[in-house]
């Protein structure tokens, strides 16, 4: 166990695997569809429960994962992990459960200027578009919210506007709520803020922290969330995945990273995490292709 600052004591962590998905989207080329199958086939010997395995938006919008079927179909699953997939509405809804996907996930942000900028449409359009998509979904469903800190348009974001999406999303049935540092550029301070507001309403054991390590404060910003009772940590392995809106910056804090900063609470086991990373990274540079 570890103790936090504060009064809570830090029993376990639980950690989502997304560089299969918001990793490798972020890469400049198509990384093989083999490459994927074996990064993801290391990492669910690694001892996650959960990884975050393609997308089915799309090939024109995202051709970096153009090949989700193919990749769900060939990976090897193992007992007791999840395995996950974005969805953008219900055509993507269709793919996933076709694909026999665990988990999906929906997206959208706690910035208007982002939202249309990602998404082209506002906040409510995106929470309209996904209430069908959220109440057909036969497997649980997890809520991404961006720029849940600072937006690249807008500068920092309000916590209440955070709170808000966060309750429609959990209102509409999203088991889980991912709030992510999009810029990589919150601090600690501005993480126990949030929550503060948050968490009254959205319980802690519902919510995930999704850390962008853009300017190095990912570690302190995650540990920051531990203290308060969020027990739920995405991570990408080997680091993979960049920030478009700073361009040559790291972006998906390490799942490495994550694992030394609570040793012994994540059941993941760190020599093969880290194999796992090497392989995928050396891939990519062997490739050619740029992070």
């Amino acid at each position: 166990m570890v103790v936090g600052r504060g009064s809570r004591v830090v029993s376990h962590i639980r950690l989502v695997e997304v560089g299969p998905r918001d990793g490798l989207q972020s890469i400049s080329g198509f990384v093989p569809t083999d490459v994927k199958v074996a990064y993801i086939d290391a990492l669910s010997r690694t001892g996650l429960s959960d990884i975050e395995v393609s997308s089915f938006v799309s090939p024109k919008w995202v051709p970096q994962l153009a090949d989700a079927e193919e990749v769900f179909r060939c990976i090897e699953r193992r007992r007791g992990v999840r395995y996950h997939a974005l969805v953008p509405n219900l055509e993507g809804l269709e793919r996933a459960v076709a694909a026999r996907v665990d988990v999906v996930a929906v997206f959208t942000a706690a910035s208007e200027t982002f939202s249309r900028k990602n998404t082209n449409a506002s906040i409510a359009d995106t929470l309209e578009r996904f209430a069908p998509v959220i109440s057909a979904s036969p497997v649980p469903v997890r809520g991404y919210v961006s720029t849940a800190f600072v937006c690249p348009f807008e500068g920092p974001v309000a916590p209440k506007m955070v709170r808000q999406v966060a309750i429609a999303l959990t209102a509409l049935g999203c088991q889980e709520i991912s709030l992510g540092d999009t810029i990589g550029k919150a601090t600690p301070d501005q993480v126990r803020r949030l929550l503060e507001i948050v968490l009254p309403d959205v319980p802690a054991d519902r919510i995930a922290l999704h850390c962008h390590d853009t300017f190095g404060q990912a570690v302190a910003n995650v540990q920051a969330a531990a203290e308060l009772g969020v027990r739920v940590f995405d991570g990408s392995a080997g680091g993979i995945g960049g920030c478009p809106y700073a361009p040559g910056a790291p972006g998906n804090v390490s799942t490495e990273a994550l694992v030394r900063a609570f040793p012994g609470l994540t059941g993941v086991d760190p020599e093969a995490l880290a194999a796992a990373g090497r392989m995928i990274t050396t891939a990519i540079q062997e490739s050619g292709t740029s992070l």
